[in-house]
């Protein structure tokens, strides 16, 4: 029941409209974003194995060059990286380096606030850049394209100023959670209230959410994966996406976390784990739509609020820091590979990375290119597209 009643307040009004809207089919584009929420540390993710600055201010965290995965003469990664390493190999993985914003705010929740709704760091939006997307899709359609969001909450990033994603953890615990003759009692009771009563927009939601429940949950069903993910949440999270995507519903943004990256202390232990448990998932995803057809129209991008800081602290850890690594993985890269140079760590301010690639401009690309959709309007701004797609 609570998946029901956390969910029925996040789903857009439209959500029925899934129900005739027909199937995304071959050759749409899909985006998967992958947050790393708690701030990872891109410093030992894309290590910069021949720069001695790096070793002199973390003796114990700096990872030796000898334990990474070669991907340079100046950059290894982190030895947990296995897929991304085969994926970088064949093509099918760029990397952005000191991606930031300008005058950088180490709170994880107004950095995390910034990211997901692409604002300047001194101006509040109450919208997510892919929420202003949603929008933008929906503004004259009768059957628009959806956003999901796997999760119990809905993020910021999927809220539009109109419209909203849905959240859910997967397919079948929401529609079970629809069928609770509690909500459906209480829906009856709605119909009694007049179109202009305050309460019949939420019975209308709850109305559309448990119609978006049935359509949602048959759809994945249609392509159940045959492929072994792992028990871990990352692991049936991306299944889920899996196989919505290869069911061709009508979605073309999923949206996950993975973490907490917040390693004040002992980080060496905790993003090994993490990135472990993100490794294997990827790897089975990324095998999983190549089997079916479909790594050619997925992308997915990985991010994070901010990175940390160049020097460990006392605590075997790191603190919050600025500029950071992106990830990007699909079949359909145009370009591929580390697409900017590394990080320069004899020019730091305040013992921070100087960010040198506004991430607006990596959702600028993604929006323009991989969406088709108006960027300059979703964004509030012309940026600068790069060339990975």
């Amino acid at each position: 029941m609570g998946t029901l009643a956390t969910s029925s307040f996040l789903v857009p009004k439209f959500l029925k409209a899934f129900e005739t809207a027909g199937k995304l089919g071959a050759g749409n584009k899909v985006l998967v974003v992958l947050q790393l929420s708690g701030g990872n540390d891109g410093l030992n993710t894309v290590i910069p194995v021949r720069n001695d600055i790096y070793y002199r201010e973390r003796p114990a965290l700096g990872i030796d060059k000898s334990k990474t995965l070669t991907l340079s003469e100046e950059a290894g990664l982190h030895p947990e990286l296995t897929c991304f390493k085969s994926l970088y190999d064949e093509g099918n993985l760029a990397i952005l380096n000191n991606v930031g914003y300008p005058n950088p705010d180490r709170s994880h929740f107004r950095s995390m606030d910034i990211w997901q709704s692409a604002s300047k760091s001194n101006e509040y939006k109450s919208s997510g850049w892919l929420g202003r997307w949603l929008d933008s899709q929906c503004e004259h359609c009768e059957k628009p394209t959806q956003a999901l969001e796997i999760d119990d909450m809905l993020s910021l990033a999927l809220s539009g100023e109109q419209m909203k994603g849905i959240a859910l953890r997967d397919p079948a615990r929401l529609y079970n959670a629809s069928q609770d003759p509690f909500f459906k009692q209480i829906l009856q009771s709605g119909n009694a209230h007049s179109a202009n009563d305050t309460n019949s927009y939420l019975y209308q939601v709850m109305a559309e959410t448990l119609s978006g429940a049935d359509y949602i949950f048959a759809q994945s069903k249609l392509h159940p994966t045959n492929m072994v993910y792992p028990n871990t949440e990352i692991g049936r999270s991306l299944k889920t996406i899996s196989s919505l995507i290869c069911s061709d519903i009508n979605t073309r943004v999923y949206y996950l976390s993975l973490g907490s990256f917040d390693t004040h202390v002992n980080q060496e232990g905790r993003q090994q784990k993490l990135f472990s448990d993100m490794n294997e998932a990827i790897k089975v995803f990324t095998s999983d739509l190549k089997s079916n057809h479909r790594f050619h129209e997925v992308m997915l991008i990985t991010f994070s609020e901010f990175g940390r800081r160049v020097s460990q602290n006392a605590s075997g850890g790191t603190d919050h820091g600025t500029a950071n690594n992106m990830f990007l993985i699909s079949g359909g890269l145009k370009k591929a590979g580390s697409l900017n140079g590394m990080p320069d760590l004899a020019n730091l301010s305040e013992g921070d990375l100087q960010y040198n690639l506004d991430f607006k401009n990596v959702y600028a690309t993604v929006l323009n290119k991989w969406l088709e959709a108006d960027d300059s309007k979703i964004l509030g701004g012309k940026y600068e597209y790069l060339d990975f797609v």
